[in-house]
């Protein structure tokens, strides 16, 4: 094993000291379990990828959410402290697609006709639910959900509706939930309540499940849906508890595994289809404290590859776009055009 492990070299004959029994009083350090993070041993041997650096987006130590890629294959990345949507083409040119002080958004979500739909925290008191519409650079608020929400992040249905969470409440005095707003944007229908800071949301391809993060509870939740606005009988499970912090955005694939990013981690776990960890992406320099507000990500239409954006916070690096590969392509959007015959 030596010769074969470092190559060339030569084994040589060594004295052997006896050792001494090792002291069952003492308590012994696990390299496996040092470093500003350590992986829980749960989730330590299941596949692992390390992703790479792909684009340097800011210099600051706001955070970045709401990654998504557009009809014309730009990512999307939210700005949340600088209340920007920046773009990212494909050669990494930034440029700013809406700058609207105040709005803070987190969540987009693109509509197959071009509008994109945010999900805005606004000042954490009360937010706003809006949509971009194709070619615009500002934020049409939809009116029916008033001022009466803090929302974090949406996903839409195949009937033109979607669901968002409200990022409200603490782990003792969980006022936040999730509600599903009609297609004609006339109806706030709530679908679970009483939740804990509620985060990322996610459709499985069938439309049959609504997966949510809670923040503040450490929690992945799967919801069986009746309908679109109704939750079947005994539907809402808690499937996963994650340890440390703390399960923010996440994406649904194809074949309905999740991706859940941990933002406090450097990282993206990876559930199958009923909620058991399958594999994770970890991002560089995590080890060392760096890139740990892993807050979102985005799986690229037609690819097989997922782009994570990461702040450093106070470790000085500003925030990031860093990419790697999953387990399935992708399903490729429709251009705008094709979306509207």
């Amino acid at each position: 094993m030596l010769l074969g492990a470092l190559g060339g070299l030569v084994a040589v004959s060594c004295p052997v000291f006896p050792q001494s029994a090792p002291d069952p009083l003492a308590l012994r350090r696990d390299p496996r379990m040092t470093g500003p993070v350590p992986i829980p041993s749960a989730e330590r041997d299941i596949p692992t990828a390390v992703a790479e650096k792909w684009a340097d987006v800011i210099d600051t130590d706001t955070a970045l959410e709401g990654a998504l890629f557009d009809t014309e294959g730009n990512l999307l990345v939210c700005d949340v402290g600088g209340s920007r949507i920046v773009r990212l083409d494909a050669n990494r040119r930034i440029s700013v697609l809406l700058h609207q002080p105040g709005l803070h958004a987190g969540g987009l979500a693109i509509h197959p006709d071009g509008r994109i739909f945010v999900a805005a925290a606004g000042d954490r008191k009360r937010g706003m639910l809006g949509v971009i519409e194709s070619g615009r650079h500002e934020v049409n608020k939809i009116a029916v959900t008033g001022d009466a929400y803090v929302p974090n992040d949406l996903v839409l249905d195949r009937h033109g509706g979607f669901y968002f969470t409200d990022f409200k409440g603490t782990a003792f005095d969980p006022t936040g939930g999730v509600y599903y707003v009609s297609p004609d944007m006339r109806t706030v229908t709530p679908i679970v309540q009483r939740l804990a800071l509620a985060n990322g949301i996610a459709l499985s391809p069938d439309g049959k499940y609504l997966w949510v993060t809670e923040f503040g509870q450490n929690r992945l939740l799967r919801i069986t849906l009746e309908t679109p606005a109704t939750v079947s009988s005994l539907g809402v499970a808690v499937v996963y508890r994650f340890i440390g912090p703390a399960p923010d955005s996440m994406r649904a694939d194809v074949e309905g595994n999740l991706y859940v990013a941990l933002n406090g981690q450097g990282r993206v776990l990876v559930f199958s289809p009923g909620g058991i960890p399958i594999g994770q992406i970890l991002l560089p320099g995590r080890d060392t404290g760096h890139y740990l507000k892993s807050a979102s990500l985005a799986l690229k239409p037609g690819t097989n590859e997922v782009y994570i954006v990461a702040s450093d916070g106070a470790g000085g690096q500003g925030g990031a776009v860093f990419r790697a590969r999953t387990f399935v392509t992708a399903q490729a959007l429709p251009k705008p055009q094709q979306a509207a015959k």
